[in-house]
């Protein structure tokens, strides 16, 4: 490591977050994000990595895509963030562009955040507004962010630590694929909406059991409560469909949209509403008021994503990505059957599973010094969340999958080499 890199840290940990900046040390990641281009990354140092974390999917088109770098540098010629309080051209052409590809026909309103968190504390408080109910359902190792409300939807580690833990019942949680334990917590009516990510990220990507989603959505209907797709992780062709809740045969009452949709370029969020759910928007206007939320230059931006994730080459390609990635994992798996067991994928949302309770930390940690960047899940750490962009090239796969392969013997070497020394 350069001495002005270490200069960069201590400075890191005095000025900005000494935790986190400690953590990835002790973690054996000492990168600092400089250059970055398309699907790679460039450390302060020079080091090239090729990103698969993707940042939840807000590099979905890559780091700086041409196309997004042109529209947004277009769009100062005009615009700028603009004032939230009046009607914008931007902001309203997003909003019908984005009522044409919703997943429910009867969504047309758009209500803008400038971050996931804060879409998701929009969709609750929509929901909440429209069935006079205060209750909402969510899945045990839930992310939903970390604002306001959304904390409360997620584990405790993030709610405990800021005393924002529910202490009214209002926050209910119950485990991914039970439905028995989702009809329990709905039959009493007295349940404002269900919230849940169409695959969830942070938990490692566990897939939904056959008829999971619509069985969900079908106790919704039953017990007059609403339906609040998360697709901030699984939106914009990353599951081959422009949504993922699409490929379940669900059609939210409530969507949720961030992360990809900024193209990585200028932050936004979205929630789409139907005319029926956002009855607030004609009573009281101003109930949600967010000043750089539905940012002009955002939504600029946000609409050449759309148009891009459209193209019909697009799924056609996120299919290849897909599948050529998995055989060569899965070669990859019968080198190491004992350590690599599992991949849950949904088009190019995947998670590789190991078998050890922290075995993607020292894969990600190899993958990195291999020149590979990839997270483990925070919620179970056994899973490395693998996330490839919908725009990588074969060339790209093929240097990433003969990375991904010496990485994953390496850190069978000195998981294997612990629990040998262990006497296990």
């Amino acid at each position: 490591m350069s001495e002005a890199k270490l200069e960069f840290l201590e400075r890191s940990r005095q000025f900005w977050n000494p935790g986190k900046t400690q953590d990835w040390q002790d973690f054996g990641v000492d990168l600092v994000i400089d250059r970055r281009e398309r699907y790679h990354l460039y450390d302060m140092d020079g080091q090239r990595l090729i990103d698969v974390h993707l940042n939840g999917g807000t590099y979905n088109l890559g780091h700086r895509h041409p196309e997004l770098v042109e529209v947004l540098k277009a769009g100062t010629n005009r615009f700028d963030m603009g004032n939230h309080h009046f009607p914008a051209l931007a902001r309203t052409a997003l909003a019908e562009s984005l009522a044409l590809c919703s997943p429910n026909p009867a969504m047309r309103y758009t209500i803008y955040g400038s971050g996931g968190g804060e879409a998701i504390d929009i969709a609750i408080k929509t929901a909440r507004h429209a069935v006079q109910k205060r209750k909402i359902v969510s899945i045990v190792k839930a992310y939903h962010g970390h604002t306001g409300l959304a904390v409360k939807t997620g584990d405790d580690r993030f709610s405990k630590l800021f005393l924002s833990e529910d202490t009214n019942d209002e926050f209910v949680q119950v485990p991914f694929n039970d439905l028995d334990a989702m009809e329990d917590a709905l039959k009493k009516r007295d349940v404002a909406a269900v919230i849940m990510e169409t695959i969830p990220a942070t938990y490692g990507f566990p897939m939904p059991n056959e008829g999971y989603l619509p069985s969900v959505k079908a106790l919704c209907e039953r017990y007059d409560v609403l339906y609040i797709a998360d697709e901030v992780q699984t939106g914009l062709m990353r599951t081959g469909e422009m949504w993922g809740i699409t490929r379940y045969g669900v059609k939210p009452d409530i969507m949720v949209t961030g992360k990809g949709i900024s193209g990585g370029m200028y932050p936004i969020a979205c929630v789409l509403v139907s005319e029926e759910h956002g009855g607030w928007l004609k009573k009281d206007g101003f109930g949600h008021i967010s000043t750089m939320g539905g940012a002009e230059l955002g939504c600029v931006v946000a609409m050449k994503v759309l148009e891009i994730v459209q193209r019909p080459q697009i799924r056609t390609m996120v299919r290849y990505i897909s599948d050529y990635i998995r055989d060569g994992l899965e070669q990859i798996m019968d080198i190491y059957p004992d350590f690599f067991i599992g991949i849950r994928q949904h088009g190019v949302v995947m998670g590789l599973e190991f078998n050890h309770e922290q075995g993607a930390k020292p894969v990600m940690k190899h993958l990195y010094n291999n020149g590979v960047w990839a997270i483990f899940s925070t919620l179970d750490p056994r899973v490395l969340q693998f996330k490839p962009g919908l725009l990588m090239t074969q060339e790209d796969c093929e240097d990433l999958l003969r990375r991904v392969e010496i990485a994953i013997g390496l850190a069978e070497a000195e998981v294997m080499g612990r629990y040998r020394k262990a006497g296990r």
